[in-house]
């Protein structure tokens, strides 16, 4: 029973060892049961019926071409005639197998790559690829690129996206389906493969981002004008028609400034207008000839404007003047004036609307031809103790304005008698001779550039020193006092009175005034006596 065992046994492995050694001979030339190459089961194929398998694969081949806009279109292996060529691989891979390993393989399975080479028939493969609807050009929409918006009040300037459009890139486009194509893939994206012609200028753009930035921050800059009641305000919508951009620059178009400037200063500059004025005998007269209010400086307003819409700043103030006024108003000089009316000889101080002091004057002399002139006028400044010089005078005062160049107002102690006719024919040399006292109050209470207003107006003609009815009874109640006593001191006090209640103009015409000044000083001493 034992030597029939073992001879069953011997019987048995000796049909194993046939078959293991026929099997291991058969996979010299085939692949191994469980084999594949590139996913294709191979097992017991030789090489030539792999190559098979392998064209049978490649025959059935798409490509998906996935476009733009969820567009797909596909190419087919027969459509460019691809069929792989062999140099060999399949008999290098088989090669390396250990057909003697053949158990192994079976039951641990063996995955194969393969490094295919797809070849295609030039011709086929333009005209398949020339033909997709990806190629025509009706489907070809050319790429723009990405901008900036017009301005808008809401949002101000926003980024226009580029439109990347549909256009092909040929030479890349040919290239990435060949390349495709040659490694069976399965898809090609024409987004990612860098297919199409893309526009110069992306979503993304720096140098665009960084421009809108700068155009916002202009825009946001607001300047307001002050004009006293009324007020100009210079926001996005206006600085927007002023920015342009040029070679990737901003730019303030200066032009466009100046010219918004300009109508400033066709509304608001009053200087050399001619200029109203209701005078101080109730009619209104006009000045023609005017020196004086407000004058835009153009070139500094630009630039200053310029630098603060540059740093996006909100201000509020007045523009920058080459002149000046006192108001914005009606009226450019205000309620603070020096009023001189020629033709009656008098003048009018007024200041915040208050007459401050009033008197007569004399002006440049009309028979020599140094008539004042007429007109609006700034007081240039003022100097105390100036020396006045001309051709042929060299004169010192102690109060000088001068308004209208070498002309101007000043004390003239050297005279005693002022208004009426006197300028006719013993005049100035073209200024305003004042009282000396009356001087003083002018110099007291105007400034630089304070307005002086010169006109004349027919039917107020002065009349002479002689006509001074106010001044004549104080120069009989003076000469009334007589010999001074102790019982004079009503005289006396009534004398003064009348005195200080006459203009200062008209105190001039009190010529016996240090008479006065005397009566006083003895009746002083007589009540000092008396009270030892």
């Amino acid at each position: 029973m034992k030597k029939k065992i073992g001879i069953t046994a011997a019987v048995i492995l000796g049909i194993l060892a046939v078959c293991y050694i026929g099997f291991a001979v058969f996979f010299q030339s085939h692949f191994c049961f469980g084999t594949t190459i590139d996913g294709i089961k191979v097992g017991g194929c030789s090489t030539a019926k792999v190559e098979q398998l392998i064209e049978e694969e490649i025959g059935g081949y798409e490509l998906t071409l996935v476009e733009r806009e969820d567009q797909t279109e596909t190419i087919t292996a027969s459509q460019i005639g691809a069929a792989p060529v062999f140099h060999g691989e399949i008999e290098e891979l088989l090669a390396h197998q250990n057909a003697f390993a053949w158990p192994v393989i079976l039951f641990g399975k063996s995955a194969l790559e393969l490094e295919k080479t797809v070849a295609f028939d030039d011709t086929k493969f333009s005209g398949t690829i020339e033909a997709l609807s990806c190629m025509q050009e009706e489907n070809q929409r050319k790429p723009v690129d990405a901008s900036c918006s017009g301005y808008s009040a809401a949002d101000g300037y926003t980024l226009v996206p580029a439109d990347y459009g549909t256009t092909i890139d040929e030479t890349a486009w040919k290239n990435a389906v060949a390349e495709a194509v040659e490694g069976l893939e399965d898809t090609l994206d024409l987004e990612k493969s860098g297919c199409y012609v893309d526009p110069a200028v992306g979503d993304d753009d720096k140098d665009l981002l960084a421009v809108i930035d700068e155009l916002n921050q202009y825009v946001a800059s607001t300047v307001t004008y002050d004009f006293g009641d009324q007020k100009e305000v210079v926001d996005g919508s206006t600085i927007s028609e002023w920015l342009s951009v040029l070679d990737g620059e901003l730019e303030v178009d200066e032009e466009a400034v100046l010219d918004y400037v300009k109508g400033l200063a066709k509304t608001y500059n009053t200087a050399y207008k001619p200029k109203t004025l209701k005078t101080s005998y109730g009619k209104t007269v006009t000045i023609p000839e005017s020196h004086y209010g407000w004058k835009i400086d153009t070139e500094k307003e630009i630039a200053q404007i310029t630098s603060e819409i540059k740093a996006g700043k909100t201000v509020e103030r007045e523009l920058n003047y080459s002149m000046t006024a006192n108001s914005h108003g009606k009226n450019d000089y205000g309620d603070s004036y020096v009023e001189i009316n020629l033709t009656a000889q008098h003048m009018f101080l007024y200041k915040d609307g208050k007459l401050v002091i009033d008197s007569d004057f004399v002006s440049g002399n009309v028979s020599k031809n140094n008539a004042t002139p007429t007109g609006a006028y700034g007081v240039t400044y003022t100097e105390k103790n100036a020396t006045l010089r001309g051709e042929n005078y060299e004169t010192p005062v102690t109060y000088w304005m001068p308004f209208a160049g070498n002309v101007g107002m000043h004390d003239a102690y050297w005279r005693s008698k002022f208004g009426g006719s006197i300028y006719k024919y013993a005049g100035s040399h073209g200024c305003i001779n004042l009282p000396p006292e009356v001087a003083k109050v002018v110099f007291e209470n105007v400034k630089k550039n304070y307005p002086v207003l010169v006109y004349e107006l027919p039917g107020t003609e002065s009349t002479d020193a002689t006509d001074k009815e106010e001044a004549k009874k104080v120069v009989k109640l003076i000469d009334a006092l007589g010999t001074i006593t102790k019982d004079s001191k009503e005289a006396v006090q009534k004398a003064r009175n009348a005195y200080e209640k006459l203009t200062a103009n008209d105190k001039v015409y009190v010529t016996n005034y240090d008479k006065l000044k005397k009566a006083e000083e003895k009746l002083q001493k007589l009540q000092k006596n008396s009270k030892e």
